[in-house]
């Protein structure tokens, strides 16, 4: 079966995915169901990470974030919001500086918890 190219997936929500059932290539506003969608096509082999990559114009390390976000948090991972805490984190790890526990730093929760 070499050569064989790989034309239906399932999708992150249990459906079918095709390649025309992806996201534009023009898309503006990105949800993380369609993230998901275009994580789901490449690891499945509908679409190589390099075309993805062209196609949605994101890079290799996007792409690496989206995929990561989903192995270790499931679809929410995928939220804007969660992949800006995720960058901050492994910033500040990258930094030294100390892990926040519940999204305050030490001295805060010392003097917010009675």
């Amino acid at each position: 079966m070499t050569g064989t190219t790989i034309q239906v997936a399932v999708g992150p929500d249990g459906s079918l995915l095709r390649l025309e059932d992806l996201p534009p290539s023009d898309l503006q506003r990105w949800v993380a169901r369609r993230k998901a969608e275009v994580v789901t096509a490449v690891q499945a082999g509908l679409l190589s990470l390099e075309a993805a990559c062209a196609r949605y114009n994101i890079s290799a390390e996007e792409f690496e974030i989206w995929q990561t976000a989903i192995r270790r948090h499931g679809l929410g991972g995928l939220r804007v919001t969660r992949i800006q805490a995720i960058r901050r984190r492994d910033q500040d790890r990258e930094a030294g500086a100390p892990a926040l526990a519940g999204g305050m730093p030490e001295e805060a929760r010392r003097r917010t918890s009675g």
